[in-house]
């Protein structure tokens, strides 16, 4: 009828619901985050810190759950440039990926700092054709950024920030150098549209130097939360600087300072949630998923840095059924409910949780994970077979380690879920067969997944690696 008609003229505006984006939730539960058009317009149209032409050719290397897509695609489309479309596999290749960028023309490129960290280790020259080369997410390593600079620098190396909520990015600084002796890398300015506040306890702004919460404005806010107004009015508040009715800013949890020239200095999380190569992880929505199995009766997870940029979580567990769980039967029940990146590499069991005075966990007291150098390594049993040589070799070069045996654990030598998708990305390349991710985290040793190996071989139903025939290419050349 005519009112169903009219029902499809209404007009789409600024205000409209563009997506639903969900991210950990701090009850272990996830959350819908609510993304307006007007917010992806303010994040790509009209902006300043990366214009994007119709020239121009844009990488979608992140995966469409993970806000970076959101400039990735709307970037490319909304300014009429070409978007192509880069396999989670070739993104953590870092050799596939610089070939990847150099045979589709890239020119603009959103990396995590921890695949920025892993190419700029690797194939340092792999920027130097980039327009825009943007990377951030978590805590920077200087090094690698002066190793990139001092390579092949893209015309414009950007480090970002911001939140799901405040859509993408949030604040953006052009990096050209790196100080001597730099430890971090600034934040900078807000972007264009955006406001950004360094807040007390008392929303009051705090001086040069001090540590405050950033509390972030204008046209990139979401809605909210789907269907939580308590959690949208604890993180969206009423902006105590704005004369504009109705007017918010975004709570972030996390801590910043000013430098003594106005730029921002990320500092780190107020609360649990954390950031782990570049995923934002809640570590209560670990826990919530840990503490489901029937031999765990407590259970803390946390994330350490034992190791100098080397961030892990690891998750504590007291345990009443004897025999108790093994580490790989944990992982195999998380696999079952958490995404890959979500799986600790390490679980320590105790007989009980360490207490504070006040009968809180004290996380300050949980021990350091043992984990195997190859000095201190018992029973090392060598590889016995050409597979098992393979496979070790695989992990040496992965896992930077000198040597492994057979009854090596993969996570107990550093592995985490990025390292792992390599090693299983070498085994395709390898073996010529395609296994999931999972098979690693289930079967962590070298003898049992050379033996997954050589019985997939044997198998006609388990999927081959298909022959890549060279194809003719026109453009730019290998010289």
């Amino acid at each position: 009828g005519a009112g169903e008609d009219e029902a499809w003229e209404e007009e789409v505006g600024g205000e409209h619901l563009a997506y639903v984006l969900y991210t950990s939730g701090s009850t272990g539960e996830p959350k819908g985050v609510g993304v307006t058009h007007r917010s992806i317009s303010r994040l790509v149209l009209n902006t300043n810190y990366a214009q994007l032409m119709p020239s121009d050719v844009v990488a979608q290397a992140a995966n469409s759950s993970f806000d970076a897509a959101t400039f990735e695609v709307w970037g490319a489309l909304l300014n009429g440039a070409q978007l192509v479309l880069i396999s989670k596999d070739v993104a953590l290749s870092p050799s596939e990926f610089a070939t990847r960028i150099e045979e589709a023309g890239i020119t603009a490129l959103f990396l995590t700092t921890a695949l920025f960290n892993q190419i700029a280790r690797e194939t340092p020259t792999a920027f130097g054709r980039l327009r825009h080369l943007l990377f951030g997410g978590e805590q920077v390593e200087p090094r690698w950024v002066e190793e990139v600079l001092r390579n092949s620098p893209p015309e414009r190396l950007l480090h970002v920030y911001g939140p799901t909520e405040t859509t993408t990015f949030a604040t953006w600084q052009l990096v050209g150098e790196v100080a001597a002796g730099a430890t971090n890398l600034p934040i900078g300015h807000p972007i264009a549209n955006t406001e950004v506040y360094l807040l007390d306890e008392n929303l009051e702004p705090v001086p040069v130097g001090v540590n405050g919460e950033i509390y972030i404005g204008g046209d990139g806010l979401a809605r909210g939360y789907l269907n939580s107004a308590e959690l949208t009015a604890e993180k969206f508040v009423p902006h105590p600087f704005s004369p504009e009715p109705g007017a918010r800013l975004y709570r972030t949890g996390d801590v910043a300072r000013y430098l003594e020239d106005g730029r921002i200095e990320f500092v780190g999380r107020i609360d649990q949630q954390v950031k782990i190569r570049g995923f934002r992880i809640e570590l209560g929505e670990i826990e919530v998923a840990l503490s489901q199995h029937p031999s765990v009766s407590e259970v803390v997870v946390t994330a350490r840095e034992d190791m100098p940029g080397d961030r892990r979580l690891v998750a504590y567990v007291v345990s009443d059924r004897e025999p108790a769980p093994t580490t790989t039967e944990l992982r195999s029940f998380l696999l079952e409910r958490l995404p890959e990146y979500m799986i600790p590499p390490a679980f320590v069991l105790l007989g009980e949780l360490p207490l504070t005075t006040n009968g809180k966990v004290d996380r300050k007291a949980l021990p350091a994970p043992e984990q195997a150098r190859p000095d201190v390594r018992e029973a090392f049993v060598a590889p016995r077979t050409p597979l098992e040589q393979k496979l070790a070799d695989i992990w040496c070069e992965v896992l930077g380690v000198e040597r492994v045996g057979v009854h090596d654990d993969f996570f107990d030598l550093g592995g985490h879920s990025l390292l792992a998708t390599q090693v299983i990305s070498r085994v395709r390349e390898t073996f010529q067969i395609n296994l999931p991710l999972r098979v690693l985290f289930e079967s962590p040793k070298v003898e049992t997944l050379a033996g997954i190996i050589e019985q997939s071989a044997n198998d006609e139903t388990v999927p081959r690696r298909p022959s890549i025939m060279p194809a003719a290419r026109r453009g730019h050349g290998v010289k």
